[in-house]
């Protein structure tokens, strides 16, 4: 087992670190983990580069982390159900998740972290950005943070957006519950249970409205938080490579694949993994 000491180099200021020193083809020790597990905890997503491995190895890593689940609209890879295909065709105009969110927050657990492995990238663009949910609640004003603490937040699979985002492959490789609409509600704000720090938990992509509003009545204040969300100084972007590899907290990050290779392929592979009830 390997028990190399890591190296994490932040590459911004507010979120995201690349560790190097490991090789994820060969089955790391308990201390390398936890080292690892530390650095997402501090940096909310890490990055490992030039990992050449299959589909087995790279599920045996994430499960190091917690348990795979399921995604509840896209048939898993044959064999391994856990490992979603994330693809974008030649042909095809809109990517898959192409919003900032969070993942399935419509879920009662939604997950609390999410692998993703690039197996094919187009020659430019494709790139992922994150945002630094725990920077984007501290910086609220005192007062606007007494608001929103008291607030839920409902979110639902049936946004008009991220089902666009979908169809594609829901269509190629859809699962028993493809069609099937899922609704949640959860805190606007959630204290993280390793850190205990907080976070604002809502996003574009799925949250529709406060519990106990209406949605013109919600709009507004969804509006000014959204862009809030994703000011410049809370967030990374991450260049891609073939074999790179990307984890980030699904309770204190939201993320945004960027849509700019028009005409390329672009293969990933994604592992969430189970998570609590937000509180």
């Amino acid at each position: 087992m390997s028990g190399t000491a890591i190296t994490v180099q932040k590459i911004a200021g507010a979120i995201g670190a690349e560790i190097s020193g490991v090789d994820l083809a060969r089955e790391l020790s308990d201390e390398t983990i936890a080292e690892i597990r530390r650095a997402w905890n501090e940096h909310v997503v890490i990055f490992f580069r030039d990992q050449n491995i299959t589909s087995a190895q790279y599920l045996a890593f994430a499960e190091r982390f917690g348990q795979p689940v399921e995604y509840p609209f896209i048939r898993g890879l044959d064999g391994f159900s856990v490992i979603t295909p994330v693809i974008k065709l030649e042909h095809e105009r809109i990517n898959f998740g192409g919003m900032w969110h969070s993942d399935t927050t419509y879920l009662e657990t939604p997950p609390m972290g999410t692998f993703l492995l690039a197996r094919e990238l187009p020659p430019q663009g494709g790139d992922t950005m994150f945002a630094n949910q725990y920077l984007a609640y501290e910086a609220l004003s005192d007062g606007l943070k007494r608001t929103v603490d008291a607030l839920t937040g409902i979110s639902s699979s049936a946004k008009a957006d991220v089902s666009k985002s979908r169809e594609d492959r829901v269509a190629q490789s859809p699962t028993a519950r493809a069609h099937d609409v899922f609704e949640a509600e959860h805190p606007v704000v959630r204290t993280h249970p390793e850190t205990g720090r907080r976070a604002l938990y809502i996003n574009p992509g799925h949250t529709v409205r406060f519990k106990g509003w209406t949605e013109a009545e919600s709009a507004p204040l969804l509006d000014y938080l959204h862009r809030h969300q994703v000011r410049p100084e809370f967030t990374c972007r991450f260049q891609w490579r073939p074999g790179s590899i990307s984890l980030w907290d699904n309770r204190a990050a939201m993320h945004f694949p960027v849509n700019d290779y028009h005409g390329y392929r672009r293969v990933m592979h994604r592992i969430t993994l189970q998570g609590d009830r937000p509180r």
